[in-house]
């Protein structure tokens, strides 16, 4: 008998029986819906966590900090140093690194002022910043050249009023970065001094210090209430901003570096921030080991993604099982479906034997119906997921602003998976009734009532 024929025979019989058919397809659409939709809650919890984690930073980002400590029971402090940065750029999977030079400034504009942190980071680094208008600092350039965080005008005030405009968004001051003039000041001891009218002595009081004024190249992608990595400070080419504080402090000691035991300063630059960029995420633990092992500290976002996919398994396991009850009661009520069709069938059987059917054929017929009731359950119960997905999706997600992508995912694998699944599982349920089937004797089966 040919595969065509026996799939007729096994549909015909369903047709016959609409109620029964029905209501076991009711079933394994509702245990497919139940796993699809309990799964895909997992894997939008898992997703939602990996893009909130990345929204904080890279996760092929490593961040290394300097213990300032002895190096190896050594004389000299383990600092981070241009010849550290090398060591670094030497590691097996290591992109780039960029170390971060941070002063500490005064931005003024108008009657507005700012204390604001201004990093030096590399071109590499730079690049990675998204832009909402203007340009990055142009490499080679002596000039300092500011990446204006986003956020960075709600750090303004008016020193007259004491108005705090960081709690109060609604009235930030009006700061032109790009249009208007920006007066910076670096000697920051020198300026309080000034203010404060402090001295060395009476006749000799602390000049106010000299106010550049430096060009803004570029704004920080997103508004004032945007929150990113680069939203609270102002960027700028290490290069450019190492040449300007040798300018400004010339042999006196530079803020945030260190110094000798006699208070002199380095000749080098110290850093006590650098970046890490790793070709992919799967190597980032390796390597933040290998700089662990240098003597300094590395923190990545890779450690609590970790800890949450293994959260996220735990549930998604968790809904899983509890999807998949549903699924094996359903696969109760198919066993259940077959058997009594094997009753009711029996003279048929019977029939079909004393005619010379091949008792494969008989059996992959009521597998070929147990099958069909699993497919069609997993076509309908897909369909009622992406459903109820829409429905999650839509009153959920609404209340919740960090979940644009969507709290239920349902990915095309999960869906051929469950369409799959469903038929396995109904073709399974199935085997044992279709066996009985094969073992009924023909006699016995014609004189059947």
């Amino acid at each position: 008998m040919r595969f065509s024929d026996l799939l007729t025979m096994s549909v015909n019989n369903l047709r016959r029986r609409k109620l029964r058919t029905f209501l076991t397809v009711l079933g394994v659409l509702i245990g497919t819906a139940s796993i699809v939709v309990m799964v895909s809650l997992g894997i939008g919890f898992n997703q939602l966590t990996m893009e909130q984690i990345a929204s904080s930073g890279s996760l092929t980002e490593i961040s290394i900090y300097s213990n300032g400590g002895q190096a190896d029971g050594g004389k000299d402090p383990d600092y981070m140093t241009d010849d550290v940065i090398k060591q670094f750029e030497g590691i097996q999977y290591v992109t780039s690194v960029s170390p971060l030079l941070e002063s500490d400034i005064l931005i003024k504009q108008g009657a507005y002022q700012a204390n604001i942190t201004l990093i030096g980071v590399t071109q590499e680094y730079l690049k990675n910043i998204p832009l909402k208008e203007g340009k990055l600092p142009e490499a080679g350039k002596k000039e300092v050249q500011l990446v204006i965080g986003n956020m960075v005008a709600r750090r303004f005030s008016n020193p007259k009023s004491n108005k705090n405009y960081y709690d109060d968004p609604s009235s930030i001051p009006d700061i032109d970065f790009m249009n208007r003039p920006l007066f910076v000041i670096f000697d920051m001891d020198a300026y309080y001094q000034s203010q404060s009218g402090g001295a060395s002595d009476e006749k000799n009081p602390v000049k106010p210090p000299k106010k550049y004024l430096l060009p803004a190249s570029g704004l920080v992608e997103g508004g004032e209430e945007d929150y990113n990595t680069y939203s609270y400070d102002v960027y700028t080419d290490i290069d450019a901003l190492k040449t300007q504080l040798k300018q400004v402090f010339k042999k006196k000691p530079i803020p945030n570096q260190p110094t000798t035991k006699k208070g002199k300063p380095y000749n080098y630059f110290i850093y006590n921030q650098a970046v890490v960029q790793v070709d992919d995420m799967s190597h980032v633990t390796e390597v933040q080991k290998i700089i662990t092992d240098m003597g300094f500290q590395a923190n990545s976002n890779m450690e609590w993604l970790e800890q949450s996919q293994k959260q996220a398994k735990m549930v998604q396991a968790l809904l899983g099982g509890i999807g998949a009850v549903s699924l094996f009661v359903a696969a109760i009520g198919i066993a259940n479906t077959m058997m009594m069709s094997i009753y009711e069938r029996t003279k048929e059987i019977g029939i079909l034997k004393v005619l010379g059917c091949d008792m494969n054929n008989i059996r992959n017929m009521f597998l070929l119906e147990s099958g069909f009731i699993g497919f069609m359950g997993g076509v309908t119960g897909i369909i009622f997921s992406y459903s109820v997905s829409f429905i999650i999706n839509k009153f959920v997600s609404g209340h919740m602003t960090d979940l644009a992508g969507g709290l239920s995912r349902i990915p095309l694998w999960l869906t051929m998976m469950a369409i799959g699944f469903a038929v396995v599982v109904g073709m399974a349920a199935g085997f044992f009734p279709a066996l009985r089937a094969m073992k009924l004797s023909p006699l016995a089966a014609i004189r059947n009532d």
